[in-house]
């Protein structure tokens, strides 16, 4: 069982995916200006044993990738997904990528050198918690090198993910 928030029900959806140590609400200032400024469906799971989903033994990207896909099935979403990997999670959106049908795979880097760049307002946001356990667990996961930079304004990064939004014509 994965925990997640919805934004919106209609047009593309956005799977966002947070990265290690993180949860789903480093992605609540993304969803707000992108639900504001365009007609998208946002879904911000937490990954086992982030947030409020519970932990499991296996950490296999595949296997989450599957169980992604059935979240994304049951919330009934009727086109592709942008799916978005920030940080380890980008192997996550690329194996998701490679199983299901897609809009686009990005991937995004960490927080760029430290919080001191997120705009103070956002920084409630953007925490990572320090459990060495759980980096036990996501070890295994391959390194990807992100195709988009990294997360340090999250009004910036929306605007770029509105843009593939927009109709293609």
């Amino acid at each position: 069982m994965l925990v997640y928030d919805r934004w919106g029900w209609y047009g593309r959806p956005v799977l966002l995916l947070h990265g290690l140590l993180f949860d789903r609400t480093m992605w609540w200032p993304v969803a707000a200006e992108l639900t504001t400024a365009t007609s998208c469906t946002v879904i911000a799971p937490d990954l086992p044993a982030h947030g409020d989903s519970p932990a499991r033994e296996d950490h296999d990207p595949g296997k989450l990738a599957h169980d992604l896909g059935q979240l994304v099935h049951k919330l009934d979403l009727h086109r592709a997904p942008i799916v978005v990997g920030h940080g380890e999670s980008a192997a996550l959106a690329t194996a998701f990528g490679e199983r299901f049908a897609v809009h686009e795979v990005l991937t995004v880097d960490d927080l760029g050198s430290g919080r001191a760049e997120i705009p103070e307002h956002y920084r409630p946001y953007a925490r990572a918690r320090a459990d060495p356990e759980l980096l036990t667990a996501y070890e295994k996961w391959p390194h990807r090198p992100p195709t988009w930079p990294h997360l340090a304004d999250p009004r910036a990064f929306a605007a770029g993910l509105r843009a593939r939004l927009a109709p293609k014509g």
